[in-house]
């Protein structure tokens, strides 16, 4: 695999935002599809370089997929609590996926938590459906967290969010 990790530069904002709704969209995994307000939050990928750290996975000079990585706290923490770094809105290209894009993304969180002064684990959220990221999560030494589910939608029943941690 030729692919590198790095972190996004501004002139990849925009299609890396593009490649993280798709991914969403093409998957099912928003709720009102094109009309769900999540979708902006996917799509402003400015916003979450400014406040944590956004990678890219790029191969043959093709931007391939992102993550986000929050080393702990912040606008951009969804779970993490003190001593914790989180993994957010992990995506990859459809005609990228089954390279091992997504586990490279996701490595290099892990090491970037492991480097991370006073960090004791890696937390992350979630979709019950995303079945092939459960499994990169599980292959890497995750393990389910269940006490610490969550519905980011309260109003709406169906929505929980299951987590996983990875104790470093």
């Amino acid at each position: 695999m030729n692919t590198v990790i790095r972190r996004v530069e501004p002139d990849e904002y925009e299609p890396l935002g593009e490649i993280t709704a798709q991914a969403y969209l093409q998957d099912g995994l928003l709720e009102f599809a094109e009309s769900d307000e999540y979708l902006g939050e996917l799509k402003d990928v400015a916003k979450r370089a400014a406040a944590a750290e956004v990678l890219v996975a790029v191969g043959r000079g093709r931007l391939l997929g992102g993550v986000t990585f929050v080393p702990g706290g912040g606008p951009m923490a969804d779970i993490a609590r003190f001593g914790e770094a989180e993994i957010r809105m992990l995506a990859v290209a459809r005609e990228a996926r089954g390279r091992g894009i997504g586990e490279a993304l996701v490595r290099a969180c892990v090491d970037r938590a492991r480097a991370t002064e006073g960090c004791v684990r890696i937390v992350l959220s979630t979709q019950r459906t995303m079945h092939s990221a459960h499994r990169i999560y599980e292959r890497l030494g995750f393990v389910r967290t269940p006490e610490r589910d969550w519905n980011p939608l309260p109003h709406l029943d169906d929505i929980t969010l299951l987590t996983y941690e990875l104790t470093l």
